[in-house]
């Protein structure tokens, strides 16, 4: 009697947004795998199943794993966590059945699967029961950082990377002490953060950058933001190399290398 051979699990990073942005061993895995999952919101393919939907040849079968909430409940709530809790759970389900038939799949993730990517929480179910392999990709606060007239780090600077999820307290404490900073997880938090990083008197330094590496990229100086950011959105504070001679945000801005803005 012939026994089956598990498929892989593979968590492929699609990067920031530009497709061509991916690396060689995500394409070249994706193209490969006869599964394709990826998580996305109600009405919508996902952010990372648009990025990598120009190496997708549609032979495939593609496994949507849609949230139960986003924003209608707050994160910190219990039926939040029940519920994503819980979709986490049955999703990991459903893959384990196609894996357990032989077959891999490539679980398609934002930026890097392992850097706030929404696949560690299938990676944690799933882990201890197939091989899995999780395949980097260029983290969206990279993709960001290169679209800056100025580094993000230099010589001696410690980068800091907060959720602007965070409390003001915390946020406050946190870029208090940092050297270069990214707030990611912006959206409705936006206004939170901006009153932070005013009162710490950090606003001259500080860029917005939206959507990142794609057409509809917009990155301006944080005085010169809107008042409404997506999820997709975060602000870099750049170090100074503990030189202080650094070009501030507005400064940048008005010396050759001009905010952008894309499409809305």
């Amino acid at each position: 009697m012939s026994t089956i051979t598990p498929g892989t699990l593979y968590g492929i990073g699609t990067g920031p947004g530009d497709p061509e942005l991916m690396t060689l061993k995500a394409v070249r895995l994706l193209r490969a795998c006869p599964v394709v999952a990826y998580f996305a919101k109600r009405g919508g393919p996902g952010q990372a199943r648009r990025i990598a939907a120009s190496h997708l040849d549609g032979t495939q079968h593609e496994v949507p794993m849609v949230y139960p909430v986003t924003t209608e409940l707050p994160p910190d709530s219990p039926a939040y966590a029940a519920a994503i809790e819980g979709f986490f759970d049955e999703s990991a389900e459903r893959l384990a059945t196609l894996l357990a038939a032989g077959q891999s799949v490539a679980v398609l993730n934002e930026g890097d699967p392992f850097f706030y990517g929404s696949y560690m929480h299938l990676h944690l179910r799933l882990a201890p029961r197939f091989t899995v392999e999780v395949v980097p990709g260029v983290p969206s606060l990279l993709g960001c950082a290169a679209q800056l007239p100025i580094p993000l780090t230099i010589r001696d600077d410690v980068l800091s990377v907060i959720p602007g999820t965070l409390g003001e307290a915390a946020l406050a404490e946190a870029l208090s002490r940092a050297d270069a900073a990214a707030v990611m997880k912006l959206g409705g938090n936006l206004p939170k953060v901006r009153r932070v990083i005013e009162s710490l008197g950090l606003t001259a330094r500080a860029w917005y950058v939206e959507r990142g590496t794609t057409e509809t990229q917009r990155v301006h100086p944080l005085a010169q933001a809107p008042d409404v950011a997506p999820y997709f959105a975060m602000i870099l504070i750049p170090g100074q190399g503990k030189r202080g001679d650094m070009l501030t945000a507005p400064q940048a801005a008005t010396s050759g290398v001009a905010a952008q803005g894309g499409a809305e």
